[in-house]
């Protein structure tokens, strides 16, 4: 079992099947792997009840009739018990969320009894070739979130939401020791990757948010073949100053992390990069959208 200053993570890297009620029921078993294997806070990965959906663009409005939920309803009963049964916080990757006409890719949040904490609905939409994810997505009205849990105090960003430092930086503000990534990202067939490999650039950049903010980050990837895309899995947890501790291969499998908090407090007193920052200097980021378009 972890140390007192320490906690387990558990990063739950799924293959989907084709039915949303055989994912829930695969994710609540890999949640009770993850706990029987001392796991405090579980975390799933994006759109984790279906395949993914998004591949294609769409001419018409998408009939989201049998991959979207409501919140509450039967799915958020079901991850209530899942983590009230196995006494763990679970971060319950994302859903395809229905809400006031529109359609949102929401992650959720439930403590060791059971309780919501909270949503989080994804801020940045990607929309481009497999990730036609605007003709899906309404953009994300929550702003950044961070739960207050026994352990930690956690946040919860979501896939292509990786790629955008403000958002990592806004949760860090807020007082985040730990930054989940629930993602579904993939290589795909007939794309080449002539910008260089998508996967190291992709974990490179949690890195760097993880160094820069002083806190924990853990991505949750899926895995398997799905049409045109294999995702690649690769979930992995860093720790305040970079460090990968754990990564996970290409299959399915349930990732098992001891993170140090300690660590992280130590790093954020030796470098001081929130006591010196110069916020009045960086006005640009929020008055221009794009100073080159």
């Amino acid at each position: 079992m972890p140390m007192p200053n320490k906690i387990r993570l558990g990063l739950l890297q799924m293959a989907m099947r084709p039915k949303t009620s055989q994912n829930l029921e695969h994710a609540c078993a890999m949640t009770e792997e993850a706990a029987a294997g001392g796991a405090e806070i579980c975390c799933l990965p994006e759109l984790f009840l279906t395949p993914y959906f998004a591949r294609e663009p769409l001419e018409e409005p998408f009939d989201a009739t049998d991959v979207s939920v409501r919140i509450p309803g039967e799915v958020t009963e079901r991850l209530s018990r899942c983590a009230k049964d196995n006494r763990v916080v679970l971060v319950a990757g994302s859903v395809y969320e229905r809400s006031g006409g529109k359609l949102f890719n929401t992650a959720l949040v439930f403590d060791e009894n059971g309780r919501i904490l909270g949503k989080y609905r994804k801020t940045h939409i990607p929309h481009d070739e497999s990730y036609y994810e605007q003709h899906y997505f309404a953009p994300g009205d929550t702003g950044f979130k961070v739960f207050r849990t026994k352990k930690a105090k956690i946040a919860v960003l979501i896939c292509y939401d990786q790629w955008f430092p403000e958002a990592a930086r806004c949760v860090a503000l807020r007082g985040a020791d730990i930054v989940f990534y629930p993602t579904a990202i993939a290589n795909v067939k007939g794309i080449e990757q002539a910008e260089g490999k998508w996967q190291r650039a992709w974990e490179d950049v949690m890195r760097g948010h993880a160094i820069s903010n002083n806190l924990i980050v853990a991505a949750v990837n899926r895995s398997g073949k799905e049409g045109k895309m294999r995702f690649w899995g690769g979930s992995f947890a860093c720790d305040a100053f970079g460090r990968t501790i754990k990564r996970a291969s290409s299959k399915e499998q349930v990732l098992l992390v001891d993170v140090d908090l300690d660590h992280s407090s130590m790093v954020r007193e030796g470098w001081r990069f929130f006591p010196n920052r110069r916020p009045e200097c960086y006005r640009d980021i929020v008055d221009k959208k794009d100073r080159e378009g």
